[in-house]
């Protein structure tokens, strides 16, 4: 399966050591497994939910559908093993690009958040992309060192509620133009 964004089709992106894939139905239980752990998921808007029902799952299923966002899978080029989640959203013009990734906490400190990340912004900048968008926890030590190494610069910060709970967190915003460097 191709994922569709702003009217193209988007193929596997391959990176050294990955395939980012088109999100399918069947991932659903696996990038639950991550957003919803209570480690893996600590920086993310939602709260981690302590019951997962079949209601949930069909909703995560929806994702490889979504016209708004692209999800992938990151996987293996060697094994073909799932080790994290990654998407982008793209603005109406298609000239900026808001990437995200979640790695496996059995692949951390191996290089793929950066590895995938990279992927994504290899790819959006043979799109034409102008600037690439990425919101990371402030608290967020490891992303936060990511992007930095990736060459993006903090321009913004911004306080929510963590849905579900009175938890309030900072993000920071990150721009990264590669057609200016």
């Amino acid at each position: 399966m191709k994922e569709k964004i702003t009217g193209q089709i988007i193929d596997t992106i391959e990176t050294t050591r990955l395939y980012l894939r088109s999100f399918e139905k069947e991932d659903a239980r696996f990038a639950i497994s991550i957003w919803n752990d209570p480690e893996m998921g600590e920086y993310l808007p939602d709260e981690a939910m302590t019951e997962i029902d079949e209601n949930y799952v069909r909703e995560i299923e929806q994702l490889s559908e979504a016209e708004d966002c692209c999800y992938f899978i990151s996987e293996l080029k060697d094994t073909h093993q799932k080790i994290g989640t990654c998407s982008f959203m793209v603005s109406d013009d298609g000239k900026i690009y808001d990437i995200a990734y979640c790695v496996h906490r059995d692949h951390w400190r191996n290089g793929y958040a950066t590895e995938a990340a990279k992927g994504m912004i290899d790819y959006a900048v043979k799109q034409g992309a102008d600037t690439i968008t990425v919101r990371v926890n402030k608290e967020n030590i490891a992303s936060n060192q990511v992007v930095r190494k990736l060459g993006f610069t903090l321009t913004g910060e911004k306080s929510y509620k963590k849905r579900g709970t009175q938890k309030m967190f900072t993000d920071y915003l990150y721009e990264l133009h590669p057609r200016k460097n």
